[in-house]
């Protein structure tokens, strides 16, 4: 078959289209700049984060961050940090990492090809975490003035994404804007000599500042530099990421990793989703534990923001116990501090932490962005918040700069999991008076209309006035999204949630309840109103 090759130039590549004569489509290769005018930069954005999808492979999903997408969003930030750390470009030093995926070396080296284009200095990282980039920011000896992880978390092989970073911490959603703003003029100054490009392994260093924490806080009286000594420690690292946590953090402080598994980075997650919130995830690392008999269970998400655990008898600790289990140890060492979680945690929950510990339970928004903001903003009003943690495993303490991290979690929760060996407890001692309901589920309500937020906006006005004419429900105060409803009658005990989701044309409907069959009860109620509105597919309720 004949093919026509059409070229085109730019001012630092040439770029080609390869066209079949017999037929109307052609395969662009590369995107070149002539074209740019007409691309989508703002569909790039999610939140805080840049995300795309970097490879085909799914039906009905065209790729849009290609390798010169890659390359303009480099030299974008770098114009970018030059406005914020007051530095000329060829005075900035960026670190540069990414997860398992397989776009991620391709990408990583437009990436860095651009920032190098424009003066500045890169540092090659290659496989990396999303937290040990921000820390490359302020580590001695590295201070970078920027950093960049390559990464979109546990979503599908074909997507990836770009998190920023400076000594401040993670970008905030205009920054991004601004970024591809800067992205969209294409407007950027080649520098007369190129920045350089140097390999650095900043992971052994990540490492082992865990290392040096643990054997610190430990301060075990027979054996210092080894306190993991006798603990079998089982790591799930989902081929993402995570796995530099076995070689460089446990087997250096004397732990067992016998049993550890999917410690090798593969873009195709073979195994299971790379997510701790995901059933077919913890249910692997549970049964490794108990395979192994092991002490402890670790499971990270691809880039490693998150994590959850496992006891030693198989129990999943994640979700509400590994918010109880965290707060224990958080508010052991200040005490009657703030913990701020998100939305949907348990009614339990808030007994225990107010209860139990001594502390304030404060329920905010779902997003670990905003629950990590709110934090921040706690404690600058002068009210103490030591830790912000969401549902999903991304935990945030004040003493680690309030970075998402998830190995810092489980570092905190090894430190109490030695001291315990050592007083002859056991971990989970810490969460013994914690209630837990007898029934949780989650249903997504699909909005058939475009402007989904409005309807769904209206659907929540419209719950509330039902919820008022129903005497055993009330709505419960400080609310800071959607509606939550505590359901008081014997055959229900619980509470709902019904909210808007932050990009989706969905409303998530979080139930709960103490007793068996408590959920089928409170959402037959629910049903009976939402049939009464249209363009809400009802489908997830009915199928229950």
């Amino acid at each position: 078959m004949d093919c026509l090759r059409v070229g085109f130039e730019s001012p630092s590549k040439k770029f080609t289209v390869n066209c079949q004569l017999s037929t109307v489509n052609c395969q662009l290769l590369y995107l070149p700049s002539m074209i740019m005018q007409n691309y989508n930069w703002k569909k790039l954005q999610n939140g805080s984060d840049i995300r795309g999808i970097a490879l085909e492979g799914v039906p009905g999903e065209t790729v849009n961050l290609t390798p010169e997408i890659a390359t303009i969003l480099g030299q974008s930030f770098v114009s970018w940090l030059v406005q914020k750390v007051n530095k000329p470009a060829e005075k900035l030093i960026i670190a540069i990492g990414r997860d398992s995926r397989l776009s991620g070396p391709t990408l990583m080296q437009a990436v860095m090809e651009g920032i190098a284009s424009v003066g500045s200095t890169v540092y090659d990282f290659e496989m990396a975490s999303t937290p040990a980039m921000f820390m490359s920011t302020i580590t001695p000896g590295f201070e970078c003035d920027g950093a960049i992880m390559l990464t979109a978390s546990h979503l599908p092989f074909n997507r990836n994404g770009l998190k920023f970073f400076t000594a401040k911490g993670g970008l905030q959603k205009k920054d991004i804007t601004d970024i591809l703003t800067f992205a969209e003029t294409n407007e950027f100054k080649k520098a007369a000599v190129p920045g350089t490009i140097t390999k650095h392994d900043f992971i052994s260093v990540y490492g082992n500042q865990f290392v040096e924490k643990i054997r610190e806080s430990v301060n075990h009286p027979e054996n210092f530099e080894q306190p993991l000594t006798g603990l079998k420690i089982v790591v799930d690292a989902g081929n993402g990421a995570g796995g530099f946590y076995v070689d460089k953090v446990l087997k250096p402080l004397g732990a067992d990793t016998t049993g550890s598994q999917f410690l090798e980075p593969d873009g195709t997650f073979p195994n299971h989703v790379p997510n701790p919130e995901d059933k077919q995830a913890m249910q692997s690392i549970c049964q490794a534990v108990i395979a192994n008999q092991a002490d402890f269970g670790i499971i990270f998400d691809t880039d490693v923001d998150r994590s959850a655990a496992v006891d030693y008898i198989g129990k999943e600790l994640n979700r509400n116990r590994l918010i109880a289990l965290i707060s224990a140890i958080v508010l052991q060492e200040h005490p009657g501090s703030t913990i701020v979680t998100d939305s949907i945690t348990s009614d339990g929950l808030t007994q225990f932490i107010e209860q139990d510990l001594k502390g304030i339970h404060h329920r905010f928004k779902r997003g670990y962005k905003n629950v990590i903001d709110e934090s921040i903003r706690l404690n600058a009003a002068g009210q103490e918040s030591w830790l912000a943690i969401e549902t999903s495993g991304h935990g945030a303490l004040k003493e680690n700069y309030f970075l998402d991290d998830g190995a810092y979690l489980v570092s905190k929760l090894l430190i109490e999991l030695a001291k315990s060996k050592l007083e002859n407890k056991s971990l989970p001692d810490l969460i013994a008076n914690l209630q837990e309901p007898e029934e949780s589920s989650e249903f997504r309500i699909k909005i058939g209309v475009d402007d989904f937020k409005a309807q769904g906006n209206l659907v929540i006005e419209q719950l509330q006035e039902f919820v008022s004419t129903q005497a055993d429900w009330q709505i419960v105060p400080n609310n800071y999204e959607g509606l939550r409803v505590s359901c008081t009658s014997a055959s229900e005990s619980g509470w709902f949630l019904l909210r808007l989701s932050l990009h989706d044309p969905v409303m998530p409907l979080n139930v709960e309840s103490n007793v068996k069959g408590g959920v089928a009860q409170i959402v037959d109620r629910l049903l009976a109103f939402f049939q009464t509105t249209e363009s809400l597919d009802l489908s997830a309720l009915s199928s229950r």
